[in-house]
């Protein structure tokens, strides 16, 4: 393995994205608004919880509607410090994980598809690696990024939240548990399933917004948590996050033995 080469690559896909207003702006905006404006935002949800209208009306009736494990875990809490904790600590928690699979999908979808608008793939085509070192090295370019911003993000996160519910809850509150969990182990997966699918994708589109508006789809999974939680169907705890993990594990395993199975570079040059 030339992991020479492989540094190469990854170092110049990243120089590439920071440079690029149309991949670099997603991954400032939204970050921003998962990370800082929405935990923010839940330090007002006992003041605008009677105004109609607003996201946090009628949240009592909404908490009723929850599993009873979780109306467990906020039984000792008064009902305002009840809705700060569900919304920061449980409600928000799918949503970070919009984050790593944001980021990946946006880097991979660049890295072949890109290259093709820029006109660099055919000299990418020509370095001296193998298809799976090239493969390899694409997948890093954007899993490293993810994992690296749902890291920080999770610091981030972290600190808002603590801010933005010190008011009402008068001690730090994050992180638990289930968000160490939820960083380091299911975030890494989820961004491996965004490039996984991204990456197979953008080999075969013919333009960034192409191969990012098909790479998508593999936000479902990560909706239908939202909603699940949102039903009352589920709730975020240590055990579920690492189930979950699993399953994303997994996919991200057979995606990626899919995609090197079917990358060759040899293809991709008979598309230029």
């Amino acid at each position: 393995m030339n992991w020479r080469a492989i540094r190469a690559i990854v170092r110049k896909d990243l120089k590439v994205v920071f440079q690029n207003k149309g991949v670099s702006v997603p991954l400032i905006v939204v970050p921003t608004i998962i990370l800082i404006a929405l935990p923010a935002l839940a330090a007002f949800a006992p003041a605008l919880q009677g105004v109609p209208g607003t996201p946090f009306a009628g949240l009592d009736t909404f908490l009723q509607q929850m599993p009873p494990a979780l109306q467990a875990q906020l039984a000792g809490y008064s009902e305002s410090q009840a809705m700060v904790v569900l919304v920061l600590v449980y409600l928000l928690a799918p949503m970070y994980l919009i984050l790593p699979l944001m980021v990946a999908s946006v880097i991979a979808a660049d890295s072949f598809a890109g290259e093709k608008e820029r006109k660099t793939l055919e000299a990418l085509l020509y370095t001296p690696t193998t298809d799976r070192e090239l493969f390899l090295a694409k997948l890093l370019s954007a899993w490293l990024p993810a994992v690296g911003v749902a890291w920080a993000g999770f610091l981030l996160y972290t600190t808002t939240a603590n801010l933005a519910a010190w008011p009402t809850m008068g001690r730090i509150l994050l992180p638990n548990a289930m968000w160490i969990a939820l960083a380091g182990w299911l975030a890494p997966a989820v961004a491996g399933l965004g490039l996984g699918f991204t990456v197979v994708i953008s080999a075969r589109a013919q333009s960034f917004q192409e191969a990012y508006q098909l790479g998508a789809v593999v936000v479902v999974p990560i909706l239908a948590l939202v909603i699940g939680q949102a039903a009352g169907v589920l709730y975020f705890q240590v055990g579920l996050v690492f189930g979950i993990g699993l399953l994303f594990w997994a996919a991200d395993a057979v995606l990626l033995w899919f995609g090197g199975r079917i990358f060759r570079r040899s293809e991709l040059a008979a598309r230029l």
